[in-house]
């Protein structure tokens, strides 16, 4: 897509020299540099916790790992209990 930026004087030509000593063009150049500020202001993903073990001690018990039904009873805080 092309489109028109406005741009101080001296960040242009600062961005022009650091794309010419990097042999990349400028448009290539700002196309990256707003690429990684996008990239960076993205949340970052985390796994949820989910507290299936217990203090280094093993699965908390009455949690049956090959059950769908406990895990998720685990995520909603309601160990459902055998």
């Amino acid at each position: 897509m092309r489109t028109t930026i406005r741009l101080e004087d001296s960040l242009l030509r600062e961005a022009k020299s650091l794309a010419a000593k990097a042999g990349r063009s400028l448009n290539d150049f700002i196309e990256e540099a707003i690429r990684l500020a996008v990239l960076s202001a993205a949340p970052a993903y985390a796994a949820p916790d989910i507290p299936v073990f217990t203090g280094g001690r093993g699965v908390r018990p009455g949690v049956d790992l090959d059950s769908h039904a406990d895990l998720l009873d685990v995520m909603d805080d309601g160990v459902r209990m055998r």
